[in-house]
C-alpha cells in the first residue's frame, strides 16, 4: 500500500481536482479520491457526499459546503464554479468533492469548463455512480445476460425541476430493456404513466433505492402501475435511484446485504432453468 501511495499524483497548489466520492459508503472511495482528500487545502463538497468521507482530510484543511438540494435554498452553480477559480488563483489545492461520479448528472463538466475558461489546471477523478453502485448494494445488477443487452441512464427532472419535455419516452421505452433514473422519485407518477403510454407493461417491476450504500438504505420493489402509490405509502424520500426492468426480479437472489441479515435467497428468480428444462 505504501509503495502504491508513493506513485499517486501530487496535488499541486493552484490546481482543482474534481473528485467523485461514490454513492455514500466511504469504502467505495477510490485511492485517487483518498489521496486528494489527504492533500487538499480546501474541500468544496456537495450535499450528497457522506461526511464520513471527509475524515480523510488533513487537520488543516478547510471544508466548504456547497450543497444543492431540490426545493431548498442553495448556491448557484455559476457561483460554485467561480469559487473554485477564486480558491485556485489564491494558490490553494482545491478539491471539489461530489457525490457519485462528477460527470454523471453531477455538473462536473460545467465546472471543468469554467476552470478551462479561467486557465485553471484540473484533474478529474471518476467515482462510482449511484446508478450502478447503489443498485449493486440493493442486489440489482444493471445488466444480466438473461434479461437485457442495453441500459439507459436518465434524469427525472431538468434545470427547472420538471420532467424534461425533450425526453423521447417512446424511443426510451422501446429501445432499452432497463432504465435507470436519477432524481426521478418526485415525478414518478408522471414518468410511470408516460412509460406505460409508450408501451411498457403496467406489471413491469420497478425498484427504488433510497440512501444507497449507507446504513439508512431502503429498497422498495413494486410495479409501474403502483409506483407512485407505493412510494407515498412507504413515505420514501430522496436521494433515490430508480430502476425499471426485469433485472429488479434478480434481487430475490442477489440481495447480499439481506442475506447477511438472514434473508433466504431464491436460486432461480427469473424461472430460466424451468424454461430450459421445459424446452
Amino acid at each position: 500500500m505504501g509503495t502504491m501511495k508513493s506513485r499517486l499524483p501530487k496535488f499541486e497548489p493552484g490546481h482543482v481536482w474534481l473528485v467523485g466520492a461514490g454513492p455514500g459508503d466511504p469504502g467505495l472511495l477510490t485511492l485517487h479520491a483518498v489521496n486528494a482528500l489527504e492533500q487538499a487545502d480546501v474541500i468544496v463538497y456537495d450535499a450528497l457526499v457522506n461526511e464520513d468521507c471527509l475524515s480523510y482530510a488533513h487537520a488543516g484543511a478547510t471544508l466548504e459546503f456547497a450543497g444543492k438540494r431540490g426545493g431548498k435554498p442553495s448556491p448557484q452553480q455559476r457561483d460554485i464554479s467561480l469559487r473554485l477559480v477564486e480558491l485556485a488563483k489564491a494558490g490553494k489545492r482545491v478539491l471539489r468533492l461530489k457525490g457519485g461520479d462528477p460527470f454523471v448528472f453531477g455538473r462536473g463538466g460545467e465546472e471543468a469548463l469554467t476552470l478551462v475558461e479561467h486557465g485553471v489546471p484540473f484533474r478529474v477523478v471518476p467515482g462510482i455512480t449511484a446508478g450502478i453502485g447503489g443498485l449493486a448494494y440493493a442486489g440489482i445488477p444493471v445488466t444480466h445476460r438473461e434479461t437485457n443487452q442495453s441500459v439507459t441512464f436518465l434524469t427525472g427532472h431538468d434545470a427547472t425541476g420538471l420532467v424534461p419535455d425533450s425526453m423521447d419516452w417512446t424511443s426510451i421505452s422501446k429501445g432499452s430493456s432497463v432504465i435507470v433514473m436519477y432524481m426521478a422519485m418526485k415525478h414518478i407518477g408522471l414518468i410511470a404513466s408516460r412509460l406505460i403510454a409508450a408501451g411498457r407493461k403496467k406489471s413491469e417491476p420497478i425498484a427504488f433505492v433510497c440512501n444507497a450504500t449507507t446504513g439508512e438504505q431502503q429498497v422498495l420493489e413494486t410495479t409501474l402501475e403502483y409506483a407512485q402509490a407505493e412510494v407515498e405509502r412507504a413515505g420514501l424520500r430522496p436521494p433515490a435511484i430508480v430502476v425499471v426492468g426485469e433485472v429488479v426480479r434478480l434481487r430475490a437472489a442477489l440481495d447480499w446485504l439481506g442475506a447477511i441479515e438472514g434473508r433466504v435467497l431464491t436460486q432461480d428468480p427469473l424461472g430460466t432453468r424451468r424454461e430450459k428444462d421445459a424446452g
